[in-house]
């Protein structure tokens, strides 16, 4: 399966049906002698409904979805504590339940969507790619660099900001790119680090992965407090970030249309660091390849930054 939502005729109308025969079976069990052909049959459309309301959710609304389901995990578990009379089970469940609930609500807010429009909107479809590309928006053609002349733009820069994505985790590059912020700054650069509410997988992520590698809380900056400052950047480095830093969303006929994104595009030089053009989890181009301030370095993360530390440290 791909990451794109599943959607077929009446499938909202279908599910408020399945709901209501789970419901109205359970409540039968609950007033009369319950049996384990009902209870089966309640199982068995459980599963059921579980996958028809996750199937037409895609894209960048994944995460929002994991943090939810983890929700409904504590809120059964609570549940079931009050079943079987287990005090410890009913409070665990319920802080698990009620973090999940919250963790739900500040994703939500940080993609600028509401919950109802995140479950049943069909966020993220993959034909959205092919219309950006028609709309115009991808006119440019893509420019990449090496290594080597990417140093060289980052060694004599006043200012870079560092922005990290779900790439630098999965490659494990934190450690690496920590080390290209301590060599830059070895040299009078200004460097800080541009958080993203839900750059990864939920919010804090990025914050997590940088406090491991040592990176001082000072340099993490969040949306609000970076995004003046970019257009008194010199370089913006993105470090396997994507959707966050899509300018589409400030278009109205984007899917991700409102979503606050890191404005990259204001610095003066934009270098990508990223394995290909696939697009992120909302399952749409990046008009940002396309920018004509935006070099392309294609590789893993954690190699790429590599290179830029050992080129860096031996600039002239």
């Amino acid at each position: 399966m791909t990451g794109a939502p599943i959607t077929y005729p009446l499938q909202k109308t279908a599910n408020l049906l399945l709901f209501l025969v789970v419901l109205g079976l359970g409540v039968q069990q609950a007033v009369t002698a319950p049996t384990a052909n009902v209870l089966l049959i309640i199982t068995i459309l459980s599963l059921v409904l579980g996958v028809t309301l996750v199937i037409p959710i895609g894209g960048a609304d994944m995460p929002v979805v994991i943090s939810l389901l983890n929700s409904y995990s504590g809120i059964a578990g609570s549940l079931a504590g009050f079943v079987i009379g287990n005090m410890a089970l009913i409070i665990s469940g319920a802080l698990v339940g009620a973090s999940g609930l919250i963790l739900t609500n500040i994703m939500c807010k940080a993609m600028n969507r509401s919950l109802a429009n995140v479950a049943f909107g069909a966020f993220g479809t993959g034909g959205q790619v092919a219309a950006v590309a028609g709309a115009g928006a991808v006119a440019a053609p893509v420019r990449s660099v090496s290594a080597e002349d990417a140093a060289t733009i980052l060694a004599y820069a006043r200012k870079v900001v560092i922005v990290p994505g779900y790439g630098l985790a999965v490659a494990q590059a934190q450690h690496v790119v920590r080390e290209l912020a301590d060599a830059l700054e070895k040299r009078g650069v200004e460097v800080k680090f541009a958080i993203h509410p839900v750059a990864g997988r939920m919010p804090g992520h990025m914050n997590v992965l940088l406090a491991e590698a040592d990176v001082p809380y000072t340099k993490l900056y969040d949306l609000d407090d970076i995004n003046p400052e970019f257009d008194r950047t010199d370089v913006a480095v993105i470090v396997g970030a994507n959707d966050v830093v899509n300018p589409s969303a400030r278009r109205p006929d984007s899917v991700i249309a409102g979503m606050p994104i890191l404005d990259v595009d204001k610095a003066h030089t934009i270098i990508f660091m990223k394995r290909s053009m696939r697009p992120g989890f909302a399952g749409i181009d990046n008009e940002l390849f396309y920018n004509e301030k935006t070099l392309m370095l294609f590789g893993d993360a954690k190699d790429m930054a590599s290179e830029l530390v050992k080129a860096v440290r031996h600039a002239a």
